[in-house]
């Protein structure tokens, strides 16, 4: 599952009052400093819940609340509201984090949020009598993407690399921004060729029938944690309680998703957007299995960054500037990283 966006302001002003101390998995409770934030500004995703929201709702995260601005569908737009100030938070796929990081964006991550696992993955579909067969067969044709250089664009390079195509043939596969929802009916129409799903949007796609999988970001990498939830460095060194109380929230509710029986998880997301009351399509959640986070608690490992650093650097969009994965992000918030380190 992933999450919104929109554009550019100043940083936080004034700060509100209270804050939480933490310590281990307990929930966020409530401490005394009267200079830390305890309302968090964020963008959702239309029909989803995000973890922050599955926390909140859960009580996981005390005394700190959630306003929500707005949604989006693109991670690069969600972390850029972040560092500019428009959003408290944002989250992405990590490989658009290290090239906002090699930006010297003040930016740090703090926890995963999404990521691939054998039930829940990205995967890249054509109609069951589409001539594509491989990745050859993608040159010259569409797909239809959520966003630009983010998750499905770096998955779909890795793919046409690893078979073959050259720098000159990988651009002339052309990608395609479609929002989310309206995904598998470009595809299913004729507008675009190759359809970027995953999630519900996925499960509900393939259930319908008639089309298959062309590759997946699973069978190209495995088990990973694709993305993170981002906070601007300033932030945090104001307010390190508002921090921990959220990733420990978020932690939380990551294992709280993956002990509780489906159906009854299920059941409090379609009572968490019903409450919020958008007028959103709640069908799409019985199709809903993981968030695919790979880490316990969203702990987050070098190889999480490493591996976009390195084919980042490869595809030349670094332009030569170095970038640390351990300068990236942090698991000193997160109350599982007394358990060991992370995958």
């Amino acid at each position: 599952m992933r999450f919104h966006r929109s554009a550019l302001a100043a940083v936080l002003a004034g700060a509100l009052l209270v804050t939480s101390a933490l310590s281990g998995c307990g929930d966020a409770s409530s401490a005394a400093d009267s200079k830390q934030a305890t309302e968090l500004r964020y963008q959702g995703w239309v029909g989803q819940v995000t973890l922050p929201e599955l926390a909140a709702d859960l009580g996981y995260l005390g005394d700190v609340k959630l306003k929500w601005i707005g949604n989006t569908i693109s991670g690069p737009q969600d972390i850029q509201a972040a560092t500019t100030g428009d959003i408290d938070f944002g989250g992405a796929f990590n490989g658009a984090i290290v090239k906002l990081a090699a930006s010297k964006a003040p930016i740090k991550a703090v926890v995963a949020y999404y990521g691939a696992n054998k039930d829940t993955f990205n995967g890249f579909y054509v109609l069951d009598n589409s001539p594509i067969k491989s990745a050859r067969d993608l040159i010259g044709k569409k797909i239809g993407v959520n966003t630009l250089g983010a998750h499905a664009e770096a998955i779909t390079k890795t793919y046409l690399a690893r078979n073959g195509l050259t720098d000159a043939e990988i651009k002339q596969v052309e990608l395609v921004v479609v929002p989310p929802v309206n995904t598998e009916q470009s595809l299913r129409q004729g507008q675009i060729d190759v359809a970027s799903l995953s999630g519900v949007l996925r499960d509900k796609a393939v259930a319908r029938g008639g089309v298959r999988a062309l590759y997946t970001d699973y069978d190209l990498l495995g088990e990973f944690s694709a993305g993170s939830y981002v906070f601007r460095q300033d932030f945090i060194k104001k307010n390190p309680d508002t921090v921990r109380a959220f990733v420990t929230g978020v932690a939380k509710a990551i294992e709280w998703s993956r002990t509780t029986p489906r159906a009854e998880v299920i059941a409090r997301f379609e009572k968490i957007i019903k409450a919020r009351g958008r007028n959103e399509d709640t069908s799409t959640l019985q199709y809903f299995k993981s968030y695919g986070v790979a880490g316990q608690g969203g702990l987050i490992s070098d190889k999480e960054f490493a591996t976009w650093i390195d084919w980042l650097d490869r595809a030349g969009e670094l332009k030569g500037k170095q970038v640390s994965a351990a300068d990236i992000y942090t698991n000193e918030f997160n109350p599982y990283a007394a358990n060991g380190a992370a995958k």
